[in-house]
Parts: C-alpha cells; sequence; structure tokens
C-alpha cells in the first residue's frame, strides 16, 4: 500500500478541511494540523517565534516528515508558509515576494514601478507623530490603514481633518496588534532595511471606486492564469461587503485588462509557486481599471462559490501547487450556474440576545440544498468585543447559496433571513 504524502495547514479548521478532503488528491494526502484556527484567530497576541516553533515541532512529530504545506487564511499563515516551506524543503514562494503583496506600502511602492496608471496616489504616515495629518501630502478625502492587516481591520475613509484624529486614537490603541508581529518577520528574514527599518506603520491613498471584483489565480513556474472573477457587493453608504458573487458580471474586455494588469505585476515581482487573488475596481465613468490589492493565497471566502459552480473549489489549486504539481482546470460540473456568499451584517454595536438554534438552521438548509449557514456570534456576545471587523460593522453570519440566476441568489438570502432570526439589544 502506497504511504500518503503529508499536507500541513497553517490555521486548520473544520468547514476548510472539508473543501480540501473532497479533490482528488485528497485519497494521496494524509492532512495535519502545523497550526490550529484557534492558534491564530480570536488571541491576544501574536507570538511569532511561539507559533513558528510549535509549528515546526508538529511536523518534525509526524512519521513520515511533510511533503507539502497550505493556507487560505491571511495573517499570520500566509507569512508563516514560505518560512515553513523553506525551512523543511518542500515546494513554496519565496518570502520576499510574499511580502511584496502584503505590506500594503511595499506592494504598492512596486506596483508604481510597473503599473503607474493602475493604482491611487499614496504616501506612508506614521500614527504616533505628534501631528502626523500634516505628514500625508494627498487631499482629501482619502483613505488610512495598516501596512498588514486583514478583514479591513482599521481601515477608515478620512474626509475631514476632524475625522481623522477621531479614528487616530483608535488606530494608535490597536496597530501594534499586527504591526509588531508583522515587522518581526521582516526584521529577522533579512528583507530590505529600507522597507524593514521604516517608522511608518501605516498608509494613505486616494480612494478608487467603482465596480469591485477580485481575481482568483495562481502562478506555477512563471506562468500565470487566472481562473475565476467574483463581484464583491458592498454596502453604500458603510462600505462593508455584503456579498461575494460569481461569476462577475462584467464583460469579457474588462475582465482580460484585469488580468493583463494583474499578470505584469506578479511577473514584476517575481512571485512563483502560488495561490493569489487581487481585488480590483472597474470606474465606469473613465472606463479604468485600478487595482485595490493582492493578497498570496486563495480566498477562502469564494472556496464554496467554485464547488457550487465548478464542482470543484479553489483548494484543489492551492493543494497541487503545494506539491509541486501544475493546477488542473476546475471544469464545469457544479449544480449550479450562480453562487453567493451573503455577509449577514448590523451597524449598530449591541448585545446579542438571540441566535438562529442548529433546528431553525438544519430545516432551512433542508428547504434549499446547497445552503451552508455559519453563525459569527454567540447569545450574551457583546458586539463591541468581536475582533477584525471591518471599521463601520459587525457580521452575525455567513450564508452561501446557489442559484440558476442572479436574481434567485438574492432571493433565497432574503428568504433564509426570515427563517434565521437574530436578536440584537441596542444600548439606550
Amino acid at each position: 500500500m502506497k504511504m500518503k504524502m503529508n499536507v500541513f495547514i497553517v490555521g486548520m479548521d473544520r468547514f476548510n478541511l472539508k473543501k480540501l478532503q473532497r479533490v482528488p488528491e485528497a485519497e494521496e494526502c494524509e492532512f495535519h494540523a502545523a497550526l490550529y484556527i484557534d492558534e491564530i484567530r480570536n488571541i491576544s497576541q501574536y507570538d511569532m517565534d511561539a507559533l513558528i516553533d510549535k509549528a515546526e515541532q508538529r511536523i518534525k512529530s509526524t512519521p513520515g516528515g511533510i511533503h507539502a504545506i497550505v493556507s487560505y487564511f491571511d495573517f499570520p499563515a500566509t507569512d508563516l508558509i514560505p518560512i515553513l516551506a523553506e525551512k523543511f524543503g518542500v515546494p513554496g514562494p519565496d518570502l520576499e515576494c510574499i511580502l511584496k503583496c502584503q505590506h500594503k506600502y511595499w506592494s504598492r511602492y512596486e506596483q508604481k514601478k510597473i503599473i503607474p496608471g493602475h493604482i491611487p496616489e499614496f504616501c506612508p504616515f506614521d500614527p504616533f507623530e505628534d501631528d502626523p495629518f500634516s505628514s500625508i501630502n494627498l487631499e482629501l478625502p482619502f483613505w488610512i490603514k495598516p501596512f498588514r492587516s486583514f478583514r479591513s481591520f482599521l481601515a477608515f475613509k478620512i474626509t475631514t481633518k476632524e475625522q481623522f484624529y477621531e479614528y487616530i486614537d483608535e488606530i494608535r490603541e490597536n496597530v501594534s496588534y499586527i504591526h509588531e508581529p508583522f515587522l518581526y518577520i521582516l526584521k529577522v528574514h533579512e528583507i530590505p532595511d529600507e522597507i524593514a527599518n521604516m517608522k511608518e506603520s501605516c498608509i494613505a491613498e486616494k480612494p478608487i471606486s467603482g465596480h469591485q471584483c477580485t481575481l482568483e489565480g495562481y502562478v506555477f513556474n512563471k506562468k500565470v492564469v487566472i481562473y475565476g472573477i467574483v463581484d464583491s457587493i458592498k454596502d453604500q453608504y458603510f462600505f462593508s461587503f455584503l456579498r461575494y458573487e460569481y461569476p462577475s458580471c462584467l464583460p469579457d474586455e474588462v475582465q482580460n485588462r484585469m488580468v493583463d494588469v494583474c499578470s505584469r505585476f506578479i511577473k514584476h515581482i517575481g512571485l512563483d509557486n502560488s495561490a493569489f487573488n487581487v481585488e480590483f475596481f472597474y470606474n465606469q465613468a473613465n472606463d479604468e481599471v485600478y487595482l485595490l490589492e493582492i493578497n498570496s493565497r486563495i480566498s477562502q471566502s469564494h472556496a464554496d462559490l467554485f464547488e457550487k459552480v465548478h464542482g470543484m473549489s479553489h483548494h484543489r489549486v492551492m493543494l497541487q501547487i503545494a506539491l509541486g504539481r501544475e493546477p488542473d482546470p476546475l471544469g464545469q460540473n457544479g449544480e449550479f450556474r450562480y453562487a453567493a456568499k451573503f455577509m449577514y451584517r448590523t451597524f449598530e454595536a449591541g448585545k446579542v440576545q438571540r441566535v438562529p438554534s442548529e433546528e431553525e438552521i438544519d430545516e432551512v438548509i433542508k428547504e434549499i440544498p446547497g445552503t451552508i449557514i455559519k453563525t459569527r456570534v454567540v447569545e450574551g456576545q457583546r458586539l463591541s468585543e468581536l475582533q477584525m471587523q471591518d471599521s463601520y460593522s459587525y457580521e452575525l453570519a455567513d450564508i452561501f447559496v446557489g442559484a440558476q440566476n442572479r436574481d434567485e441568489l438574492v432571493d433565497k438570502y432574503n428568504y433564509i433571513l426570515e427563517r434565521i432570526p437574530f436578536s440584537i439589544e441596542r444600548k439606550n
């Protein structure tokens, strides 16, 4: 009997493990946790030395060694993949290339060299200066955000100087949560001094707007491939994501321009042997495409969408690359023509009084096949205590649905909300 290959996951969780176990290559693999999800999420601080040591010890103690390492989560998982891959001699991307994607200022700095017409104006700043506003050489409005973050954590749109100072206190209080452990990676792993030694920790950039979407792709042996484009629909007032919808409704010509811009940047920074997703805007007013940010991983939020439409999640792409194999096309064997992930949100703080019961959720899933419902809160929880939320809302649940047309997606979602009520006690 042929021995199975040991595949280690940074941030192993039940939802994504099930997706991995359904891809064809899973029959050849045994999946192990390098780190579990609760070791990198909802924790008080990131001790990078301890996380790296824990992952290394688990890998070393597993009979048969390691054949591949993967992750579908952002910080610190994405940053640890190249470190651990190099340590154990398995396929993986170069750390500096990964950081040129994940470090928001460094990424913009590199983008300006190769795709200057497709990015906004930007500048770094130090939130701890006496007068940080004066060091930002951009006219209002602009966005401010940390060099390293995820899920729009500490990202604020600034329209007045007063608003800037209202939010800068929150940034000062919380920016070290990710920036300090990220700085550890920059300084310990021989990153250029001009980046590693920057006193700034935040970036300001002019707003870009239009139709937002995400390109999912990979680069293998220097060949860049885009295999899907997912639309991102936001709340028009608070900039929070309401749903991801697949496939994109953008014209092919616009999609092709995004692919070209993306490919040029990927090749410029030398990224190889990695999955990635790249967020873009298409501005219909001036018929231009703008790159928002690049992430050197699959978006696990899109996994179920690909599975519903293609019959296969893009976890297969991630796994094949990690095994040193060129990815196969996802195919067209899904049950639905369209799929969406809805983020059910509330925009006011409060205390959770009621969440749907397991029985209520199970009834809806039986009634609407293909539906997945993941609640994000528990009864008695204060929304203000939720970690890693965007700056404008609180996420109560994720709801995945499939349909044969776009209108049916929204109809199913609205019906599901009626069947799984939440109750929030608001402050007076």
